[in-house]
C-alpha cells in the first residue's frame, strides 16, 4: 500500500518506510488483522498527522501515547476523534483547559483536523493499536518513527512548541534542542492525572506567547 503524506515529509518518511523496522511493523499488522484482530485506526490513516500538517509550517506538536482502542474512534490524529464521534474523556479534558485558558466555548465536535491544518502536529508515539487492548503495539516498531520524526522536526525547524501529555511522552525531551525549542510537560490529560497539574497549566496560551516570542503568528486554537 502506499501512504499519503505531505511531500514535505518525505525527506523523513521514505527511508523509514524503505527499512526493515517498517517491513517488521507492517507484516505483523497484515498478519493481525488476516487473523480477524480489528486494528486502529483504518490503513489509511496511519500517517494522517503527516497528510494534514506539512513539516515546514509547524508550530506546535502535541504528542500522545497511542490511538483511541475503540471502534470508530481512531482516525490518524493524537486525541482526536471524527465528526460525530462521542467526545472521549482525555479530550473532554483538553476542551475544558482551552476554554479555561483562553475563553473558547467547549467544542461540540472532537475532529481536531482543523488543528493539524494550522500547524499543530498531532502524533502518537504509536500509531495503531488492537481493538480494546490499549498498548498493545507499543513494542511493535513504530517507536522507531516516532525518534526519528522528533529529532527531524527539531533539526530542521526553529522555535518549535512540544506539548509532551503524560510520562510517555516525556521519554521525547531527549530527541529535541531545548536552545532553540519550548518543552511544556504535562500529566495527561486522562481522568486518573487531569488533576495532578493539566488543569490549570495554560498550555494554550503559554504556546502562543512563546510563539510570539519568537516572531511567530500565534495558533488559531478555534475548532
Amino acid at each position: 500500500m502506499k501512504f499519503a503524506f505531505h511531500p514535505s515529509w518525505k525527506g523523513c518518511l521514505d527511508p523509514y518506510l524503505a527499512s526493515n523496522y517498517f517491513a517488521n511493523t507492517h507484516n505483523f499488522l497484515a498478519r493481525e488483522r488476516a487473523s480477524g484482530k480489528l486494528i486502529y485506526p483504518s490503513e489509511n490513516q496511519y500517517f494522517k498527522a503527516f497528510e494534514l500538517t506539512p513539516l515546514p509550517e509547524i508550530k506546535c506538536v502535541i504528542i500522545g501515547q497511542d490511538p483511541y482502542h475503540k471502534k470508530g474512534q481512531a482516525m490518524g490524529l493524537a486525541f482526536s476523534v471524527s465528526e460525530g464521534i462521542g467526545i472521549p474523556p482525555s479530550l473532554r479534558n483538553i476542551f475544558k483547559e482551552l476554554h479555561l485558558d483562553i475563553g473558547i466555548e467547549m467544542p461540540q465536535s472532537g475532529d481536531l483536523s482543523p488543528w493539524a491544518m494550522k500547524g499543530v502536529l498531532l502524533l502518537n508515539e504509536t500509531l495503531t493499536v488492537e481493538d480494546k487492548k490499549p498498548l498493545s503495539h507499543v513494542n511493535i516498531g513504530w517507536r522507531i518513527l516516532f525518534q526519528s520524526v522528533m529529532a527531524h522536526i527539531s533539526s530542521r525547524l526553529e522555535a518549535v512548541v512540544f506539548v509532551l501529555l503524560g510520562k510517555s511522552a516525556a521519554r521525547a525531551i531527549q530527541y529535541i534542542d531545548q536552545s532553540k525549542h519550548l518543552i511544556v510537560l504535562l500529566p495527561h490529560p486522562s481522568p486518573l492525572s487531569a488533576y495532578r497539574g493539566f488543569f490549570g497549566s495554560r498550555p494554550f496560551s503559554k504556546a502562543n506567547a512563546w510563539l510570539i516570542s519568537k516572531g511567530k503568528e500565534p495558533i488559531d486554537w478555534e475548532l
